[in-house]
């Protein structure tokens, strides 16, 4: 079963996912694509670890090459988030290199060990703003990566203000 969650800024992905997953029974892993650059980032990283803290998640930090990860089949993953993910993939050298390819390769790969596999991104791109090249390059390899997890998913929700609103499939908790 896989389970994408989208929605913009601060609306509640991260609780909601967290929360697909309470009832599940065996090893749930949470795959943290978060890398700590800065002090806003290690402020989200630990908020987050603390969201986490007695809920039975073991923390693998992947930031890159999601596909090179094993994972225990019939485990339960939480991916946070192809956001990050997509950014560090694509921003990690000299020259920008679109990830989708890596990235859907990664995600195809936990797809098909993990039992449940509920995944987390950005609402991105709707905002009408015309970015730098870098930025826009950066939108719409992310809607490619997020178009293909919805069509494979057998459950889309987007957050809205904490209220989750099924896109596809039904609500999973």
């Amino acid at each position: 079963m896989i389970t994408l969650i989208t929605g913009g800024s601060k609306c509640g992905k991260s609780s909601f996912a967290e929360r697909v997953l309470d009832g599940f029974h065996g090893r749930k892993i949470y795959i943290a694509t978060m890398q700590p650059f800065g002090e806003d980032a290690s402020e989200a990283i630990e908020r987050h670890r603390k969201m986490r803290l007695g809920k039975g998640f073991e923390t693998i930090e992947k930031y890159t090459n999601l596909h090179e990860l094993s994972v225990t089949a019939g485990s339960a993953v939480l991916l946070e988030c192809v956001g990050n993910l997509c950014a560090n993939e694509m921003f990690r050298g000299n020259e920008i290199v679109c990830p989708t390819g890596n990235v859907i390769s990664g995600i195809k790969a936990v797809s098909e060990t993990a039992s449940e596999l509920v995944i987390v991104t950005n609402q991105v791109g709707s905002d009408g703003i015309s970015y730098s090249e870098g930025t826009a390059q950066y939108i719409r390899c992310l809607g490619e990566i997020n178009r293909y997890i919805a069509e494979i998913a057998d459950n889309v929700i987007e957050c809205v203000y904490g209220i989750p609103f099924v896109l596809k499939g039904e609500l999973p908790c």
